[in-house]
């Protein structure tokens, strides 16, 4: 089986839950930091490839290497038919790749929520944690398959699978994210003094998430291995 590739854009941002599934399931894959690692691999080589969060945008192109070169492999990846599963800045990344707007929100999302989702087998309602100020829209030509009273969740274009919440990250992963916002000041502007109570959680509804997560991952690869096969 070929590896999955992991695109990591930051230390603060690792694959945390999404590692322990390609773990659990026995599926090989390999971590490619995007700030560090220079020219993005060869998408055919790899099973499939998941872009996580980041804290840019798709619009930071042309001042940010990394964001040019992540657009262009994903891009690259459409074109081979190479599956994508694309988490908050990875799923921006991809519906801009499909001519889908990113653009700032008019209120960031900012920990634990659930979504109305069109297909429950495939993106389950949660919970979720979530964590951006920029939403995507859905490209022309994809199928919108979950969303929030805010903003477009979930998208489907063939084997690509794009996200706007974080089913690969955990509450302590969020928690630092939350931690550096506060300390940037980014989070005055909204009114936001303790961040960290936005994330707090039984150890039940992390558990719901991790089996959430797991579902979802499933889903995708299932569905991207399917239609590998139906092409080959």
């Amino acid at each position: 089986m070929k590896p999955v590739l992991i695109r990591q854009h930051a230390e603060r941002t690792p694959p945390a839950l999404l590692a322990g599934w390609l773990h659990e399931r026995g599926i090989p894959f390999e971590v490619s930091r995007s700030w560090l690692d220079g020219e993005p691999p060869d998408p055919r080589r790899h099973l499939f490839v998941a872009s996580l969060g980041s804290q840019y945008s798709p619009r930071d192109a042309e001042e940010q290497p990394a964001v040019a070169a992540e657009l262009d492999l994903v891009r690259r990846c459409v074109e081979e038919e190479v599956p994508v599963l694309g988490l908050c800045f990875g799923g921006q990344v991809l519906a801009s790749v499909l001519g889908g707007e990113v653009g700032p929100l008019p209120e960031p999302e900012l920990g634990w929520c659930e979504v109305e989702t069109k297909d429950p087998e495939e993106i389950p309602p949660g919970p979720w944690l979530e964590w951006h100020f920029e939403g995507f829209e859905t490209p022309p030509g994809a199928e919108e398959l979950a969303r929030t009273r805010r903003s477009v969740q979930a998208f489907r274009f063939g084997p690509h699978l794009g996200v706007q919440f974080h089913p690969e990250s955990t509450v302590e992963v969020v928690a630092g994210w939350a931690r550096k916002d506060l300390s940037s000041g980014r989070l005055s502007r909204y009114g936001v003094e303790d961040p960290l109570a936005l994330l707090e959680a039984p150890p039940e509804k992390e558990h719901a998430a991790k089996e959430a997560a797991f579902r979802l991952f499933d889903a995708f690869f299932e569905r991207a291995v399917r239609e590998r096969s139906h092409r080959a």
